[in-house]
Formats: structure tokens, C-alpha cells, sequence
């Protein structure tokens, strides 16, 4: 919480100098504003991308911003290609908001900041043998925020509304299969009429497995 409580305090000191609410910073960075009020209470350090969008309103530096430099604004403050970015690990997502506005967090992960630079990334507890042996329960899985996979990948899927599903994801011209690992349970195919009203929303890209033991 240490690093967290330092981001907070550079973040609250950059608004002040810069003379602007967390709304404005919201409304000029598109970071929303309970994002911000989470990282400047210290809640949890912001993404290597939400750091820089907020950075550039500030007219400060990311590296800085994060407690990975400090160096305020000098040239050479960069985020070093393997510094650690902690992201949430989630017991449930909900579809169509914000990762960050999840408020049920169990814990965190770490990246590095080279692999942020690509997306938004968020860590998923796995529950249930569906995915077994590959993928098993108690499991987390680090996944990539983007609305659509391709064929074959594995991702994270919401199902009319329930808890989100880990699932491979086969594509045809009018429906999609998810595909358990565990031959115990069937696949399920949904066509184009039952993806649009349940509906059937994917999340993320599954791009890692960190097993425990």
C-alpha cells in the first residue's frame, strides 16, 4: 500500500499545481472520475495507459506520476520497460463499465510495463473445473479488455447477465461455440438472435495463466 499512498499524494499534488478538480481531469483525460478518486484515496495504482492519458492533462511525467521516477518533468522520465504494474484480480466482472469500477477486488497481479502498453489488463480468479486440466479452479488468468477475440482464443465471456465465463470461443458465419476444456461439460452454441438478446459479451482475451499451488 506504500507505492499506492505515494501515487495518491503525486497525483492530489500535480491537481493542485495544475489548479484542477478530479472531474476536469476526468472530463480532459477520459479517465472516470472513480477511477481517480480510487487512486488519489490510495485504492490502487492506475494503468500504464490511464497514467499517461492523466499525465499529459497534467503536464507531468508518467514514470513520475506513478512513483517510478523522480523526475517530475525532466526528458528522460520514461516508465522502464519491466517495472511492475499491479492490476486487480476480480471475482466477478460486470459487462459494459469500467474495469476499475468493480468494487469486488480480491486481490493483485503484476505485469510489466511493457506489456501494459498494449491494452487494458485485469486478472480473473477462475472458479470452477469447466476449463480443467489446462485451466483450474483457484487459478488466475491475466486477461486483455477488448470487446471481440478471435476465433479459437480463449476469453472471458458474460452470459445474459450472469458471472463472467472462461471459455475457448469458436466463431461461425451466424453463431459462436464457447468450449470447455473438461469433457464433462458441453459446449454451448449461440446463434446471431440469442448473442444480440441475452446477450452473449466478451470481455477480454485470456493472454496468461498463473496457476497456484
Amino acid at each position: 500500500m506504500a507505492k499506492y499512498n505515494e501515487v495518491a499524494q503525486r497525483l492530489r499534488e500535480a491537481l493542485h499545481d495544475s489548479k484542477m478538480t478530479a472531474q476536469e481531469l476526468s472530463n480532459r483525460s477520459g479517465v472516470g472520475k472513480s477511477s481517480i478518486s480510487h487512486y488519489m484515496n490510495g485504492f490502487h495504482c492506475p494503468s500504464n495507459i490511464n497514467a499517461g492519458k492523466m499525465a499529459k492533462v497534467l503536464n507531468v511525467y508518467a514514470a513520475w506520476l506513478m512513483g517510478l521516477s523522480d523526475d517530475k518533468y525532466g526528458h528522460k522520465a520514461t516508465i522502464p520497460a519491466h517495472a511492475a504494474i499491479r492490476i486487480p484480480v476480480l471475482g466477478t466482472v460486470s459487462a459494459g463499465i469500467p474495469i476499475e469500477a468493480v468494487e469486488e477486488i480480491l486481490g493483485w497481479e503484476e505485469i510489466p510495463s511493457d506489456m501494459a502498453k498494449r491494452g487494458e489488463y485485469f486478472a480473473l480468479k477462475i472458479k470452477g473445473d469447466s476449463m480443467s486440466p489446462r485451466i483450474l479452479h483457484g487459478d488466475t488468468v491475466i486477461v486483455r479488455q477488448q470487446p471481440d477475440v478471435e476465433s479459437g482464443d480463449i476469453a472471458i465471456v458474460r452470459i445474459n447477465g450472469d458471472e463472467a465465463t472462461c471459455k475457448r470461443v469458436l466463431k461461425q458465419e451466424d453463431s459462436i461455440t464457447l468450449v470447455p476444456f473438461n469433457p464433462s461439460y458441453a459446449p454451448r452454441t449461440y446463434n446471431r438472435k440469442e448473442i444480440a438478446e441475452l446477450p452473449i459479451v466478451i470481455i477480454g482475451k485470456v493472454v496468461e495463466l498463473r496457476g497456484k499451488f
